[in-house]
């Protein structure tokens, strides 16, 4: 059995960098064969010479084991633990990090292999959604192979132009009238308020001896119909998108009452230019290319099968089903 503590110093020691020895000039042939031997190139070399010789002496038989029981990890899988570790702790794993790290995919594999030799992914709910779920990922890696020029994504864009629709944006103080203190005449109340609003701008301060208090803002900046509608409910957001900007409108009814609105400022909505979204259409386009890729896949794999129904309650065999 091979030591992986050995395996894991050498991983270990690769990644380091002496400056002492780059800056200092050879002195002597001896101080030369030093420095190789510190060289993490060097070091990189024989352990995958170490790999080498494990594998080979696996396959001459001097490890022999028998093939459905033999698990090799290359020199690539045990880089990739080495870069996942580093990308997570921002240093290179110690030999004994590495070991254990080596130790858990090695336990990986036994425990899958002895699951499946068990049996127990048959029937496993969870083994299928995951088995079809990369199924349909190895489907739509197809379509994102395929990188779209410029060309491609604007004319897919003046085709789904809609989608990236800007909405309309409203700035605007509102005063609420509440039904809860008011009773039946909370509407009547704003009309008579209104009445006295006539002509004043938005932040008159007679505003605020006429109104309730409300629970959220009095003012709302550059908010789109959408914002407005979860809100105050989304009758309140059509109305309020129709008032024209610059003076006190309403009555207007919300989920909580009765609302006068100035609108203060108005940006209509538009569709934007091609060059103001093209990453958003890139990604966009791509969806919509795995999806046909996926459907064309799925597609052709259903064409191979029978799909027999149970029939209705009492009968003795299944209906038809349906066919390829």
């Amino acid at each position: 059995m091979h030591d992986w503590r050995d395996i894991g110093a050498l991983g270990y020691r690769a990644n380091e960098v002496s400056v002492a020895d780059e800056e200092q000039p050879p002195r002597a042939p001896a101080s030369v064969v030093v420095r190789w031997l510190r060289e993490p190139l060097l070091h990189f070399l024989l352990l995958g010479a170490v790999l080498f010789g494990l594998s080979s002496l696996t396959r001459s038989g001097h490890l022999a084991t028998a093939p459905s029981k033999e698990i090799r990890l290359s020199l690539d899988e045990i880089g990739q633990l080495t870069q996942l570790y580093q990308s997570q702790w921002r240093r290179p794993p110690t030999p004994q990090e590495l070991e254990r790290m080596v130790e858990n995919k090695v336990q990986q594999e036994i425990l899958y292999r002895e699951a499946l030799a068990m049996g127990l992914d048959k029937d496993d709910e969870i083994v299928k959604r995951r088995m079809a779920q990369k199924m349909q990922f190895l489907a739509e890696d197809v379509a994102a192979a395929h990188e779209p020029t410029t060309d491609e994504l604007r004319s897919w864009f003046e085709k789904n132009s809609a989608k990236f629709a800007q909405p309309p944006r409203l700035s605007f103080r509102h005063l609420y009238f509440s039904p809860d203190r008011r009773g039946a005449h909370t509407r009547d109340d704003a009309e008579h308020a209104l009445a006295k609003l006539v002509g004043q701008p938005v932040d008159a301060k007679i505003a605020d001896s006429l109104a309730d208090p409300f629970m959220f803002q009095d003012y709302y900046r550059d908010r789109p119909p959408d914002y407005l509608g979860k809100e105050f409910g989304p009758p309140f957001a059509l109305a309020v998108a129709k008032l024209p900007p610059g003076s006190w409108q309403g009555p207007v009814e919300s989920g909580f009452g009765w609302h006068l609105v100035f609108v203060d400022t108005l940006v209509p909505g538009r569709v934007p230019t091609f060059e103001e979204v093209e990453p958003d259409v890139r990604t966009a386009w791509l969806g919509e290319q795995k999806s046909l890729a996926w459907e064309k896949a799925y597609k052709g794999m259903r064409a191979n099968y029978t799909v027999l129904l149970p029939g209705p309650p009492g009968s003795a065999a299944p209906s038809g089903g349906m066919s390829k």
